[in-house]
């Protein structure tokens, strides 16, 4: 702990940054999208075709990231970038430093997912241990960053979507709950929930072999030949509640304007506790 933080002029803590940006945040991104890919820039070459500086973005090795970046994030005309990395980089810099919180974090996630393959690990690895540092709401979560403030949630969601792989539809149902919910702009927190249920009532149904019922039957079945606890069925019976009535259709609770993140956040997260705790059960 710093000095200033032990005699309390600056605080050791901040509030968690929620639909905001501070500079010491902003910074440290910053120098990371640095070290891990505008530091790594090589210049294509010399020969012929090049006179004077060789500092070019055609054929450098990262000119497929710039030209996405064009193309599919600020969607201008590629003719437009300029011809020499300094420039380039210069004008990136410029609009980083300009850009709003949450243009922020989409740049750095476009970054990740369109820069070179071999570095999207590290580096999504080295922006969660500077947000986590920074008391930033968000994290990165299955290559996407969502606004789950905990680690354990994290931990809990990423371990769903990893052994759900071998079940059909059910890391689909996940990894779309979390999209739905993270969705900076235009969130869509009831069919988050949607897709939070469906996921437990898809692995439910194949592990009973019962693709007809619905979860609430699902739940029984399990707890006779799964062993399933009696507490947790009652809970995820409860929970399944929330969004269905007595004979398993989709009622009007999820179309109130009220959900909120909130309610969004904690269905994803108790439907991927179900999802280990039954993926788990079944392998022992």
């Amino acid at each position: 702990m710093r000095f200033s933080q032990r005699i309390g002029i600056t605080p050791a803590t901040k509030v968690a940054q929620k639909e905001s940006l501070d500079d010491d945040l902003q910074n440290a991104l910053w120098s990371l999208l640095s070290l891990f890919y505008w530091e790594k820039y090589r210049c294509p070459g010399t020969g012929e075709s090049y006179y004077g500086r060789s500092d070019y973005v055609r054929r450098s090795n990262l000119e497929g990231l710039i030209i996405s970046l064009w193309l599919h994030y600020f969607k201008k005309p590629i003719d437009t970038i300029d011809e020499y990395w300094e420039h380039c980089l210069a004008g990136l810099r410029e609009y980083f430093f300009k850009a709003t919180w949450h243009e922020v974090y989409d740049f750095i996630e476009f970054v990740a997912h369109y820069g070179p393959k071999q570095t999207m690990t590290k580096f999504i690895e080295a922006c969660n241990i500077y947000l986590e540092r920074e008391n930033s709401a968000y994290r990165f979560v299955e290559e996407s960053i969502a606004e789950i403030t905990s680690t354990e949630e994290i931990e809990e969601i990423e371990q769903a979507i990893l052994l759900s792989a071998p079940y059909a539809g059910v890391k689909a149902h996940l990894t779309t709950a979390l999209l739905l919910m993270s969705n900076k702009t235009n969130p869509d927190y009831r069919n988050s929930i949607k897709e939070s249920i469906s996921s437990v009532e898809s692995l439910a149904k194949q592990i009973a072999q019962d693709t007809s019922g619905t979860l609430g039957g699902v739940l029984k079945e399990l707890e006779k030949s799964k062993k399933l606890h009696p507490a947790l069925k009652n809970a995820f019976s409860s929970l399944y509640g929330y969004s269905n009535d007595a004979d398993g259709i989709r009622h009007a609770l999820l179309d109130e304007p009220n959900l909120t993140k909130a309610d969004a956040r904690f269905m994803l997260v108790c439907c991927s506790a179900f999802v280990n705790y039954a993926i788990e059960a079944i392998a022992t």
